[in-house]
């Protein structure tokens, strides 16, 4: 590889990457995609929040009886078909929901950009939708932690009161399980969250959490890109606890690998992956976590996510 930051080769580039994000309401989806945005930064990259198709406000879904997780509450031939201008680089008229008041706000231009993130219930629901993402991953949290997430999101951010949020949430469970949980079958990547081994309270006092990636065996390959962790600096330099195993299980009919990380590195450990993924891909700098001791298992995950998603960009690139 030459030293060309490919940063410019995607902005030169006349792709559109699309990403895709599924899961439930308030299951860390932004979060887990937050490194892209970090290191692309906002000149390539645009999000797109799947709440901005929804068929129905606040006060029309409380009226016909349905949740936001019923396909029947959203547009979703609307966002097919604004999925197919975005990726010819078409802009699009795109509705915005207004999660304060309920209900929707005027309509915006959106301009699609070169790496474009789709978030949302509904994001792999329908093969349309799948047809035009590039990369797909599914968020799934523990039952008892998207709860705890939901709760004070929704209070805090969303003026809920407890009460109306634990109702909601009753009242979501089956069309979740219903709608929502089957598109894991269709992600390259799930992000599995679960309390820390180390303590249920790390989640709140320091974003502690076991965090599983299951990721698909790569179908394509690129020679000199692979990823690497120092296990000397692991053994070495941190003071906290630090987890890491690795499974193969079945998702649905395919066979995943599984990579299990719970507790906290030390920035050693992450600042030498960084710098891995910036010779191997050429995008830099890569500095996500900048002036912390430690990271957690869920900063590695996003970590790993961005190299997987960079990888799969390359091999676009080449590929065209």
């Amino acid at each position: 590889m030459n030293h060309l930051n490919f940063k410019d080769t995607i902005a030169a580039s006349p792709y559109i990457f699309t990403l895709g994000v599924a899961g439930d309401s308030g299951s860390g989806k932004t979060t887990f995609t937050q490194g892209v945005r970090d290191i692309f930064g906002s000149d390539l990259v645009a999000t797109i929040t799947l709440d901005d198709y929804h068929r129905l406000d606040r006060e029309g879904r409380k009226r016909e009886g349905l949740t936001a997780l019923n396909p029947e509450a959203n547009r979703i031939d609307r966002l097919e078909k604004d999925l197919v201008l975005l990726r010819s680089g078409v802009p699009i008229e795109k509705p915005v929901y207004n999660h304060t008041t309920g209900t929707f706000d005027p309509p915006v231009i959106f301009r699609p950009k070169k790496i474009l993130i789709l978030e949302g219930l509904h994001t792999l629901f329908t093969p349309a939708l799948r047809k035009y993402l590039d990369f797909t991953l599914f968020v799934d949290p523990a039952r008892e932690v998207k709860y705890d997430w939901k709760l004070r999101r929704d209070m805090a951010k969303r003026g809920y009161s407890e009460e109306a949020v634990m109702q909601e949430i009753a009242e979501r469970e089956p069309e979740y399980e219903r709608y929502i949980l089957p598109q894991k079958e269709y992600a390259d990547a799930i992000i599995g969250i679960g309390y820390s081994a180390y303590g249920k309270t790390l989640g709140t006092e320091r974003n502690v959490y076991r965090v599983t990636l299951s990721q698909q065996r790569m179908k394509r390959t690129i020679e000199n890109i692979d990823l690497s962790l120092d296990l000397y600096s692991i053994l070495s330099c941190s003071e906290r606890n630090f987890s890491l195993e690795f499974l193969t299980c079945q998702q649905d009919s395919q066979c995943m690998g599984q990579l299990i990380m719970d507790g906290e590195l030390s920035e050693h450990v992450v600042n030498k992956l960084e710098h891995s993924i910036e010779e191997q891909t050429r995008v830099h700098p890569i500095s996500i976590f900048r002036h912390r001791r430690y990271v957690t298992a869920g900063d590695l995950a996003q970590l790993i996510l961005c190299w997987r998603i960079i990888h799969r960009r390359i091999f676009v690139e080449q590929q065209g």
